[in-house]
Parts: structure tokens; sequence; C-alpha cells
């Protein structure tokens, strides 16, 4: 009788699992949460549009988990498998002393991907214009913000000493402070910038991508132990993301427009491809998923001229080109 119970009981198991395993179609759930949304990231996009996710065997689940701080504490938590966010971010947690380190793995943005946007129109614009002004500046510690100190910094000005920078705002709500009447300058993401343009509550003067060079700005991560455990699916993972930028070069904006469309129901397709094309122009999407140890020493670089680099972390330690290499030599 036992035995007989024991069978059932074995029965009983396989048909769980043979159903949870179809109710997912048979692929490998992967969980990603993404800094914020902008057409930034469309190679992410493109790669779950056009199916290259899924001709990888993998079911990918997006969540917006809007800033850096929320994104890290997301892959910690093991509420998301990779993170899609500043490589300073897997810095700051090493330096912590952390037992399982936050490697990057494949990066998406080789610039900054904010554009400086004014209050009113200025077609005579220049850096200094910035010296006195409320600028609404973005999270200390963060990419953007550290970009940001950095470009002035480059241009002459202080901005500690020579703007009234407001950072207190958090990340999500700093386009509705902005066309509340705080500050009169910000730096916004595509296509926040060009709506802003198109409803008249901002105008873009300067690109903060053209004026910084190459910086491994947005990178997909995963803790060490994932990647350990998941080698395969991090080989997958990687090589659906390499078609993406492989097909973001080659393609024009507009086709780009149409197919990540879904993920800017309030964006006409129109400002979408202008600013796919504003981040083509400045070399914004990275071609390979490889992230050089220049562009880690660049970024270093940004980290301690904005007095944020907690310790200096060597490359080999959190960054793994292997995958991307296997995947681009296949």
């Amino acid at each position: 009788m036992k035995r007989k119970q024991l069978f059932g009981l074995f029965i009983l198991v396989c048909a769980l699992a043979l159903t949870a395993c179809s109710s997912n179609g048979g692929k490998t759930s992967v969980k990603i949460a993404e800094v914020t949304r902008s057409i930034f990231y469309a190679p992410q996009y493109v790669a779950l549009e056009q199916g290259y996710f899924a001709d990888e065997g993998l079911k990918v689940e997006l969540q917006t988990t809007w800033g850096g701080d929320k994104t890290m504490t997301a892959l910690l938590s093991d509420d998301a498998d990779v993170a899609l966010v500043g490589s300073e971010t897997s810095i700051y947690v090493a330096s912590r002393g952390a037992n399982d380190p936050v490697i990057n793995f494949a990066q998406l943005t080789q610039t900054d991907g904010t554009f400086l946007v004014a209050k009113k129109p200025d077609e005579n614009f220049t850096w200094e214009n910035l010296i006195g002004s409320d600028f609404l500046g973005q999270r200390k510690g963060g990419m953007p913000q550290m970009v940001g100190e950095y470009v002035l910094k480059q241009h002459g000005i202080d901005p500690h000493e020579d703007l009234n920078l407001i950072q207190n705002i958090d990340f999500a709500n700093i386009p509705g402070a902005f066309t509340s009447g705080t500050g009169e300058y910000v730096q916004l993401f595509e296509p926040q910038a060009s709506k802003f343009e198109a409803e008249g509550n901002g105008y873009i003067v300067a690109s903060f991508g053209e004026e910084s060079g190459h910086v491994p700005y947005t990178v997909f991560m995963a803790k060490q132990s994932f990647l350990n455990d998941n080698e395969e699916t991090a080989q997958k993972f990687t090589r659906a993301i390499y078609k993406a930028q492989t097909y973001i070069q080659e393609q024009s904006p507009e086709k780009i427009a149409e197919i990540v469309a879904p993920y800017f129901e309030d964006v006409d397709l129109e400002l979408l491809s202008s600013s796919i094309q504003r981040y083509k122009s400045q070399g914004s999407f990275a071609e390979d998923p490889i992230l050089d140890e220049e562009e880690w020493t660049n970024l270093k670089g940004i980290m301690e001229e904005a007095g944020e680099l907690p310790e200096d972390i060597p490359y080999e330690e959190l960054v793994n080109t292997t995958i991307a290499e296997d995947v681009m030599t296949e």
C-alpha cells in the first residue's frame, strides 16, 4: 500500500511540474527591472517585440522600477533576475562588501541619454547661460547627475556653487515638477524631452551625451550567483540583445519607432522616430554588448570627479565580457 501511495504521489508531482512547464510555454522565465522607461532602451524593446528573447526560449517579464536605488533593491532582493541600470550601482554594491557581487555582463547604451531642456526657447544658448539659474537635477550619485556635473565642469561651471541645484525630487516626479514651475533647466531622457518641446513645456538646448563621451551608461547586470547557476540563460539573453543591437544599427528610426510604439502609447510615431534619430546620431546605442575597460575607466573618472567613487574597484572584478564575446563569435 505504501508503495502505491508513493507512486501516486510521484505521478502527481510530475503532473504538477508538467502543468507549470506548459503554462510557461516551456520557456525559461527571466525578470528584468529597468531603471526607467525611455526610448534610450530601444534595443531592449526591439528584442521583446521582434521575438528575439522568445526565439532563445526565454519568457521575459519587464518591470519599470523608476530609479537606480529601487532597481538595485529589486535585483538584490530577487524581485528581478536582471537589472538594466547604470553600472555605477554595481560599484556601490561592491564597496559595501557584498558577498554576492553584481556583475555587468551586457552593455546597452554607451553615452549619457539626457538632454538639457530649458523653460524658454534659446537659439543662442551657451553653457554660461546656466550660471545663477535654478537647475532641476537628478538623484545624487546617479549617472545622469554625475555626468551632468562632469559636463558642467568641463565648461567651467561649478554645479554646487554657480547654480541653484535642486535635488530633492524623486526621479519619477522630475518631469512633472518642471512643468509645474520648478527649475529653469532640467535633464530629461527621450522621448520626454521631445514631448516637452512638442507640448511647449520646454526646449532642448544641448545634449549631455554629445558632451561626455563613451561611458557604460546603462548595462544589464545580475548577481554573480545567478550567472553561475544560469550560464546558458545568460548567454541566450545576451544573444537576443545582440540581435536587437544589430537590428537598431541597420534599420531606420521610422521602422524602429513602429516596433517599439507599444511601450510608448502616449507618444506619436513621428516624435518617437525623431527621438531615436537623436540617439542614433550621437552613437548612444551600443553596437555590441561588450563593456570595455576604457569605458569603465571613464566611468570611475566621472564618479571620482563628482565625489561619488567609494572605492577604486578593478574592471575584471565587476565586468564579465566572456558571455558577450562567446555570443559574438558564434
